[in-house]
């Protein structure tokens, strides 16, 4: 299972003050540990209102529900201030795994076969087969360049 970074926008308004930010990422970290989620520590009242952003890393694959669960975790820390937190861009931390290589293609609408070997010099190269017809809908060289950037290995694609 991948990990999202969902950014929440939790002052977009800049009402808060650094106390209230403070008491709200607290409360936010507690929430999101209970809930099997990490924050990425930040020291909002430092950032302009129009920065205030916090990192929720969550398990999963379901973008819509990760946001959706990042934002409520933020209204429940950040609410009580007065504060509507916001939905901002969800990323995928990225280890280098199969799982990273189909994550990938899934967002990019695609499936394939991803096989893994070393090299003669013991580096990793990752094999990915997709079907031709995909490949009309999206640019190999597009695949080739996310599945490179995400893996940080040599990437071969062979269409079927």
């Amino acid at each position: 299972m991948r990990t999202a970074v969902v950014r929440i926008e939790v002052d977009p308004s800049g009402r808060l003050g650094p106390a209230q930010l403070a008491e709200g990422m607290r409360a936010l970290s507690g929430l999101a540990a209970e809930f099997g989620a990490d924050v990425v520590d930040s020291d909002l009242a430092s950032l302009p209102p129009s920065r205030r952003q916090v990192e929720v890393l969550i398990a999963g694959d379901d973008p819509d529900q990760l946001t959706r669960t990042a934002v409520d975790l933020c209204a429940k820390a950040f609410g009580p201030f007065g504060a509507v937190p916001a939905a901002g861009v969800l990323t995928y931390v990225s280890r280098g795994t199969d799982d990273d290589a189909h994550g990938v293609l899934a967002g990019l609408g695609l499936r394939g076969d991803v096989e893994r070997r070393p090299d003669a010099a013991g580096w990793d190269v990752v094999t990915v087969t997709l079907q031709k017809a995909d490949l009309e809908r999206v640019p190999e060289s597009r695949v080739h360049t996310a599945l490179e950037a995400s893996l940080n290995c040599e990437v071969l694609i062979v269409t079927v």
